[in-house]
């Protein structure tokens, strides 16, 4: 066992689950400091002074282009221990980090207390832990693979472009769903890029397609 102090890089833009996360690891012994992160670059700033740290991240709500690059990253920096913490995550998502690296940990943000305090334990310990959501939906026999189209967005985003697609403002969005504006507009950023679009017209136009809006109230 190892008992090394370890830094931690907390990368959370949702205000309450981070004061969650922070009340957790007071009292800890084995943390030597909290340094809060709030993208890519300053991930990759902090990893490159300090690469034993244990990485808390919300990936849906950072700037990583796909699953691959946080992948190459955590290749690149095998030294960190990687707790993905999110409101959801896709299958397709979940088995890519997963099965990459044990050095990939994951837990929901809607898990008890009690699992967010085993993930952080055994973080520590340099051990994985996989929620038992997480493993209850890598080990579902009733789920379906999804579909090249399906598993682009993660179930808040499709709502979140649901509401975009009847025309709601960001700004509405954030209130309706008691969330940060920066929150939502992160979302809006993630699902642009991820559908490949530039504006709210071409993303109306998949949500059509996929059929997260009913074609006959919107015209195109």
């Amino acid at each position: 066992m190892q008992n090394d102090k370890k830094r931690i890089l907390l990368g959370d833009n949702q205000d309450l689950t981070k004061l969650g996360i922070l009340h957790a690891l007071v009292g800890m012994k084995w943390v030597d400091e909290i340094i809060e992160i709030s993208s890519k670059k300053e991930l990759t700033t902090n990893l490159l002074q300090e690469n034993n740290a244990i990485v808390f991240l919300d990936y849906t709500l950072f700037d990583f282009s796909d699953a691959s690059e946080l992948i190459n990253l955590s290749d690149r920096f095998r030294n960190a221990h990687w707790i993905m913490v999110s409101d959801d995550l896709s299958v397709d998502f979940l088995k890519r980090v997963i099965y990459s690296s044990e050095n990939f940990s994951v837990i929901f943000k809607d898990c008890s207390y009690h699992e967010l305090i085993a993930t952080l334990e055994q973080a520590s310990r340099g051990e994985r832990f996989i929620c038992s959501k997480a493993f209850n939906i890598l080990t579902s026999k009733t789920i379906q693979e999804p579909s090249s189209e399906e598993h682009k967005l993660t179930a808040t985003e499709r709502e979140v472009l649901q509401m975009i697609a009847s025309g709601k403002t960001t700004k509405e969005i954030a209130a309706e769903r008691n969330l940060s504006f920066h929150t939502i507009n992160a979302h809006r950023k993630n699902i642009f890029r991820k559908l490949e679009v530039n504006n709210i017209h071409e993303a109306t136009k998949y949500a059509i397609r996929a059929g997260i809006i009913d074609v006959s109230d919107y015209y195109i």
